[in-house]
């Protein structure tokens, strides 16, 4: 039974069993062996295990009781820690300050975990992830296929795709592919002048109605009169009549410089 436990559907587990797969994952986590890496959903090992040869510390954060309290009969390392938690609830402070996250997670976890690996206080420098293929796709998209995951991700981090993983490599097979994203924290702000709270409400306001031109969901969202967000839209240099995931971060930057004039009035 230790040796064979039995992936859970509702924990959405799918264990990758492909060596070449795992081993390319490893080598875009370009760890040294004096570094601390996170692995997130650790399953039964297969990464972890070659995780430990290469880092200083391997922190296997496990949500399953069963797969946390065996994962140490099936990988014998002394650099090894499990900790059997909910990695959104996990304190990522406590942890060296140039960490790396390298992990094949379960894609309904993506856009959650990226937020908050993202927000802390205590960003990982690298982040290697597995994950489902549209959404590795979304999360490194380019203008014209942004999204709210998107333009999030790579505000703090540059974003690169890398293999794509058929479903047959994984136990159970999931109903799509998987696709590896490798993540570089950015090692200044991408810009200098903002307030993210302010910021990030007015990139959600425009992606509320993503079917509607940028000065109808802005207007909306932010309970301004159209004439007043098509007036600072032009002031931004940014056309009212294209759609949310057109545009490109900096374009979001001069939406965001234009309507800070009113933060008053946007309650942040």
């Amino acid at each position: 039974m230790t040796n064979h436990p039995i992936p859970k559907k509702s924990l959405g587990q799918h264990w990758l069993e492909d060596q070449a797969s795992l081993e390319r994952i490893v080598e875009l986590g370009e760890l040294s062996s004096t570094d601390c890496v996170v692995e997130i959903g650790p399953g039964k090992g297969a990464l972890t295990e070659l995780l430990v040869k290469e880092a200083a510390q391997v922190v296997a954060i496990e949500f399953d009781n069963f797969l946390a309290s065996t994962l140490k009969q099936r990988i014998k390392a002394d650099n090894l820690e499990v900790v059997n938690q909910d990695c959104l609830d996990y304190d990522y402070s406590r942890l060296a300050s140039d960490y790396s996250v390298i992990a094949n997670i379960p894609y309904y976890l993506t856009s959650n975990l990226l937020r908050v690996l993202s927000e802390t206080d205590n960003p990982p420098e690298r982040i290697v992830l597995l994950i489902q293929k549209e959404v590795a796709e979304r999360v490194a998209a380019s203008p014209g296929n942004m999204s709210i995951l998107g333009v999030t991700v790579q505000y703090y981090y540059q974003a690169e795709l890398d293999i794509v993983v058929s479903a047959g490599k994984f136990n159970p097979s999931p109903k799509v592919d998987s696709q590896v994203v490798v993540l570089k924290r950015r090692p200044e702000p991408l810009f200098g002048d903002i307030q993210t709270d302010l910021f990030f409400k007015i990139i959600k306001a425009g992606f509320s109605q993503k079917r509607k031109k940028l000065k109808s969901s802005l207007s909306a969202g932010l309970s301004l009169p159209k004439i007043t967000v098509e007036e600072l839209l032009n002031s931004a240099e940014v056309s009212g009549d294209l759609r949310p995931q057109q545009l490109s971060l900096d374009q979001w930057h001069q939406i965001y410089r234009s309507l800070s004039k009113l933060k008053d009035q946007l309650q942040v």
